[in-house]
């Protein structure tokens, strides 16, 4: 069965997640401990502005999906947002498994938290037997040309402090060094019962979970080796194909 978004513009139920099977990773949470610091105004009353093109998405008019694509090493993928009645992203689909297919079905979602006046992903809901339609409101969409693509220099980690802002807020982030690929999921359960921690690993390769770590603070992320370098020594870098904000 192909999860691949249906373009069908009279579905006209808002998408749905409830009823879905249970997953390892649907507990929402903030998990943050810096304060956001980035936006300025938004056109439905929010106080946050996107700062990267391919942040645009988060903000739309009231009902509306906008695709837009996230490049990557390996080619990227697409993804949907729902817009909620406040004009700002309530929910989003990723059609990938981040190379890490053990931890993400294809596609899977994101809840979007606004309660610290900016986007905030929550874990992902993977759905193992099968998931949802994505729909969208009365047929309202933008396309994905609409939508500002980052460019490796709007991704780069200017600094420590950048990157321990992104994850600190949930964003995912792949990225590639010396000729490797990878991930970074900061909201992830070892187990069912586990507590949410940040999980690094090298992608796109046979036994990713050989090379994974999991963290409880962005520091120990920056401390996993990249090969034969510590990531808090390269991190500003590294080529960072995509960051989720």
């Amino acid at each position: 069965m192909s999860y691949k978004r249906s373009f069908r513009q009279n579905d006209l139920e808002a998408f749905k997640i409830g009823g879905q099977p249970g997953t390892l990773y649907d507990t929402i949470a903030p998990f943050l401990d810096v304060p956001a610091v980035k936006g300025g105004g938004s056109v439905y009353g929010g106080s946050w502005q996107p700062a990267k093109p391919g942040d645009e998405r988060f903000l739309g008019e009231p009902g509306q999906t906008i695709s837009s694509h996230a490049p990557g090493r390996h080619g990227g993928y697409d993804r949907d947002t729902k817009i909620g009645d406040d004009g700002r992203a309530a929910s989003e689909r990723h059609y990938t498994d981040h190379g890490r297919p053990d931890l993400h079905t294809d596609p899977h979602d994101h809840i979007i938290d606004w309660s610290t006046g900016h986007p905030i992903p929550g874990p992902p809901i993977n759905y193992p037997n099968g998931a949802p339609e994505f729909k969208w409101f009365g047929g309202i969409r933008k396309m994905s040309y609409d939508i500002g693509t980052n460019s490796l220099e709007d991704n780069r980690f200017k600094s420590i402090s950048d990157f321990k802002w992104c994850v600190n807020c949930g964003g995912e982030v792949e990225f590639e060094w010396r000729g490797k690929s990878f991930g970074i999921w900061p909201k992830l359960r070892k187990t069912p019962d586990a507590p949410l921690q940040m999980l690094i690993s090298q992608i796109y390769i046979d036994d990713p979970a050989s090379t994974e770590k999991w963290c409880d603070t962005a520091d120990e992320l920056l401390e996993y080796m990249v090969g034969d370098d510590r990531l808090r020594d390269v991190i500003t870098q590294v080529i960072v194909w995509e960051r989720t904000i």
